[in-house]
């Protein structure tokens, strides 16, 4: 039920956003839960891919998003233009996902619960961000993310097995 393409991606905006948070120095409560979030994702990633036997892969990409992390605020232009793709590469992560939840029309192990928790997150940020930053980028962000995260949830729940008793 998991794709990895889809968590790398989500790492990929996940990252971007954090940076270009932290580059304009917004209010710490404006993105305090992405270094949990990243931190879930990497361990979530190379869980799979060691299990997988792909582990030196894992490397390959950590070294790829650290000089990434740096090349990001070599210039103001950088950072925006990052923020404003990166709503373009985590939505795919949701597409990715969707495409793999209707390939194989099964949820799996995929959590439920953990995607409203997205969509729950991707409300309160767009009340947060209104009332602290009013960052149009930011804001159209939560918006498609709030869209896509209730989409997911729907084709989980609509493949989701139910057990015959």
């Amino acid at each position: 039920g998991l794709s990895v393409s889809s968590l790398l991606l989500e790492l990929t905006g996940h990252l971007v956003f954090l940076r270009y948070q932290n580059y304009y120095d917004y209010p710490l409560e404006t993105y305090l839960e992405y270094p949990i979030i990243i931190a879930q994702d990497v361990i979530l990633i190379y869980c799979i891919m060691h299990f997988s036997g792909k582990a030196r892969r894992a490397l390959f990409y950590a070294v790829i998003f650290w000089g990434g992390w740096h090349m990001l605020i070599l210039q103001k232009w950088i950072i925006d233009l990052a923020m404003n793709l990166c709503t373009f590469v985590s939505a795919a992560s949701k597409l990715v996902q969707l495409q793999h939840l209707w390939q194989t029309k099964d949820s799996g192990q995929v959590s439920t619960l953990t995607w409203e928790m997205s969509i729950f997150t991707s409300a309160a940020r767009i009340f947060t961000t209104v009332m602290t930053t009013n960052d149009l980028a930011v804001l159209i962000r939560f918006i498609i993310m709030l869209i896509l995260n209730i989409w997911v949830t729907a084709t989980i729940l609509h493949y989701r097995k139910t057990k015959k008793t």
